[in-house]
Protein backbone atom coordinates (compact mmCIF):
# COMPACT_ATOMS: atom_id res chain seq x y z
CA UNK A 1 0.00 0.00 0.00
CA UNK A 2 1.30 3.11 -0.78
CA UNK A 3 1.53 6.52 1.53
CA UNK A 4 -1.38 8.37 -0.59
CA UNK A 5 -3.51 4.85 -0.23
CA UNK A 6 -2.63 4.77 3.83
CA UNK A 7 -3.84 8.29 4.19
CA UNK A 8 -7.05 7.84 2.55
CA UNK A 9 -7.98 4.41 3.98
CA UNK A 10 -6.91 6.70 7.52
CA UNK A 11 -9.87 9.45 6.43
CA UNK A 12 -12.04 6.72 5.02
CA UNK A 13 -11.48 5.05 8.65
CA UNK A 14 -12.17 8.17 10.35
CA UNK A 15 -15.09 9.40 8.36
CA UNK A 16 -16.66 6.30 9.73
CA UNK A 17 -15.78 6.71 12.91
CA UNK A 18 -17.58 10.41 13.10
CA UNK A 19 -20.72 9.44 11.13
CA UNK A 20 -21.10 6.45 13.99
CA UNK A 21 -20.96 9.24 16.62
CA UNK A 22 -23.41 11.31 15.08
CA UNK A 23 -25.45 8.60 14.40
CA UNK A 24 -29.17 10.23 14.39
CA UNK A 25 -28.16 13.71 13.47
CA UNK A 26 -27.49 13.87 9.74
CA UNK A 27 -27.26 17.88 10.05
CA UNK A 28 -24.11 17.86 11.89
CA UNK A 29 -22.68 14.65 9.26
CA UNK A 30 -23.90 16.89 6.47
CA UNK A 31 -21.83 19.87 7.90
CA UNK A 32 -18.71 17.94 9.32
CA UNK A 33 -18.68 16.49 5.66
CA UNK A 34 -19.34 19.98 3.59
CA UNK A 35 -16.31 21.42 5.25
CA UNK A 36 -14.11 18.78 4.85
CA UNK A 37 -14.75 18.62 1.17
CA UNK A 38 -14.00 22.58 1.45
CA UNK A 39 -11.18 22.49 3.68
CA UNK A 40 -9.73 19.66 1.42
CA UNK A 41 -10.17 21.71 -1.93
CA UNK A 42 -8.75 24.53 -0.34
CA UNK A 43 -5.59 23.01 0.62
CA UNK A 44 -5.59 20.99 -2.60
CA UNK A 45 -5.77 24.42 -4.51
CA UNK A 46 -3.44 26.46 -2.27
CA UNK A 47 -0.38 23.20 -3.21
CA UNK A 48 0.00 22.35 0.47
CA UNK A 49 2.16 19.11 1.51
CA UNK A 50 0.69 16.30 2.12
CA UNK A 51 1.51 15.91 5.66
CA UNK A 52 -0.22 19.15 6.67
CA UNK A 53 -3.09 17.92 4.40
CA UNK A 54 -4.01 15.10 6.21
CA UNK A 55 -4.21 17.86 9.59
CA UNK A 56 -6.28 20.14 7.90
CA UNK A 57 -8.50 16.75 6.39
CA UNK A 58 -9.03 14.94 9.58
CA UNK A 59 -9.65 18.61 11.48
CA UNK A 60 -12.04 18.96 9.10
CA UNK A 61 -13.91 15.77 10.15
CA UNK A 62 -13.65 15.90 13.53
CA UNK A 63 -13.70 19.87 14.42
CA UNK A 64 -17.10 19.86 15.70
CA UNK A 65 -16.34 16.61 17.52
CA UNK A 66 -17.11 18.33 21.03
CA UNK A 67 -20.59 19.60 20.52
CA UNK A 68 -22.38 17.12 21.72
CA UNK A 69 -20.74 17.02 25.14
CA UNK A 70 -20.77 21.05 24.76
CA UNK A 71 -24.90 20.66 24.86
CA UNK A 72 -25.19 18.15 27.39
CA UNK A 73 -22.56 19.89 29.79
CA UNK A 74 -23.41 23.28 28.87
CA UNK A 75 -26.81 23.15 27.34
CA UNK A 76 -24.88 25.19 24.72
CA UNK A 77 -23.48 24.37 20.88
CA UNK A 78 -21.74 27.59 21.10
CA UNK A 79 -17.86 27.78 19.59
CA UNK A 80 -16.15 28.00 23.06
CA UNK A 81 -17.56 25.14 24.51
CA UNK A 82 -17.02 22.82 21.19
CA UNK A 83 -13.10 24.19 21.78
CA UNK A 84 -13.29 22.81 24.88
CA UNK A 85 -15.04 19.86 24.59
CA UNK A 86 -13.65 18.71 21.62
CA UNK A 87 -10.18 17.97 21.86
CA UNK A 88 -10.29 14.92 24.64
CA UNK A 89 -12.80 13.06 21.83
CA UNK A 90 -10.73 13.85 19.35
CA UNK A 91 -7.83 12.68 20.84
CA UNK A 92 -9.28 9.29 21.89
CA UNK A 93 -10.79 9.04 18.46
CA UNK A 94 -7.60 9.85 16.37
CA UNK A 95 -5.44 7.75 18.75
CA UNK A 96 -7.67 4.30 18.26
CA UNK A 97 -7.23 5.02 14.30
CA UNK A 98 -4.08 5.00 14.78
CA UNK A 99 -2.81 8.30 13.50
CA UNK A 100 0.72 9.58 14.61
CA UNK A 101 1.10 11.43 17.29
CA UNK A 102 1.97 14.76 15.45
CA UNK A 103 -1.50 14.68 13.44
CA UNK A 104 -3.31 14.10 16.79
CA UNK A 105 -1.51 16.90 18.71
CA UNK A 106 -2.14 19.33 16.03
CA UNK A 107 -5.87 18.16 14.60
CA UNK A 108 -6.60 18.97 18.84
CA UNK A 109 -5.04 21.60 18.74
CA UNK A 110 -6.75 23.52 15.60
CA UNK A 111 -9.90 21.81 17.33
CA UNK A 112 -9.11 23.64 20.21
CA UNK A 113 -9.00 26.87 18.46
CA UNK A 114 -11.66 26.54 15.43
CA UNK A 115 -13.85 29.49 16.61
CA UNK A 116 -10.90 31.56 17.97
CA UNK A 117 -10.24 33.69 15.10
CA UNK A 118 -7.70 35.80 17.06
CA UNK A 119 -5.35 32.81 17.69
CA UNK A 120 -4.97 31.43 13.59
CA UNK A 121 -1.20 30.57 13.41
CA UNK A 122 -0.63 28.81 10.40
CA UNK A 123 -2.03 27.95 7.06
CA UNK A 124 -3.71 24.79 8.59
CA UNK A 125 -6.14 26.28 11.11
CA UNK A 126 -6.59 28.92 8.40
CA UNK A 127 -8.05 26.81 5.76
CA UNK A 128 -9.91 24.92 8.69
CA UNK A 129 -11.31 28.25 9.69
CA UNK A 130 -12.31 29.02 5.86
CA UNK A 131 -13.88 26.08 5.18
CA UNK A 132 -15.87 26.23 8.14
CA UNK A 133 -17.12 29.62 7.58
CA UNK A 134 -18.39 29.14 3.68
CA UNK A 135 -20.48 25.73 5.26
CA UNK A 136 -21.79 28.06 8.20
CA UNK A 137 -22.40 31.42 5.90
CA UNK A 138 -24.88 29.61 3.86
CA UNK A 139 -26.54 27.09 7.32
CA UNK A 140 -27.22 30.00 9.10
CA UNK A 141 -27.96 32.30 6.30
CA UNK A 142 -25.83 35.06 6.93
CA UNK A 143 -26.42 38.47 5.42
CA UNK A 144 -23.99 39.60 2.31
CA UNK A 145 -22.45 42.32 4.88
CA UNK A 146 -21.40 40.09 7.50
CA UNK A 147 -19.96 37.40 4.84
CA UNK A 148 -17.72 40.34 3.22
CA UNK A 149 -17.07 41.79 6.63
CA UNK A 150 -15.98 38.26 8.13
CA UNK A 151 -13.91 37.86 5.15
CA UNK A 152 -12.24 40.84 4.92
CA UNK A 153 -11.19 40.65 8.61
CA UNK A 154 -10.06 36.61 8.70
CA UNK A 155 -10.24 35.07 5.00
CA UNK A 156 -6.17 34.73 3.70
CA UNK A 157 -6.01 32.13 0.91
CA UNK A 158 -6.96 32.89 -2.55
CA UNK A 159 -8.66 29.46 -3.04
CA UNK A 160 -10.98 30.38 0.06
CA UNK A 161 -11.58 34.21 -0.89
CA UNK A 162 -12.33 32.83 -4.61
CA UNK A 163 -14.84 30.56 -3.08
CA UNK A 164 -16.66 32.76 -0.67
CA UNK A 165 -17.17 35.66 -3.15
CA UNK A 166 -18.22 33.17 -5.98
CA UNK A 167 -20.66 31.02 -3.79
CA UNK A 168 -22.33 34.35 -2.56
CA UNK A 169 -21.48 36.68 -5.73
CA UNK A 170 -19.62 38.96 -3.78
CA UNK A 171 -17.68 41.98 -5.35
CA UNK A 172 -13.85 42.44 -4.78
Amino acid sequence: MTKGAADMASMSQLTMAMVTLYSGDPKRVQHFMKVYAFAKMIAEEEQIGSKQREIIEAAALVHDIGIHAAEKKYHSAAGEYQELEGPPIARAMLMALEFSPAVTNRVCELVAHHHSYDTIDDVDLQILVEADFIVNAYEDGLPKRSIKSFRDKIFQTETGIHYLNEIFSLAS
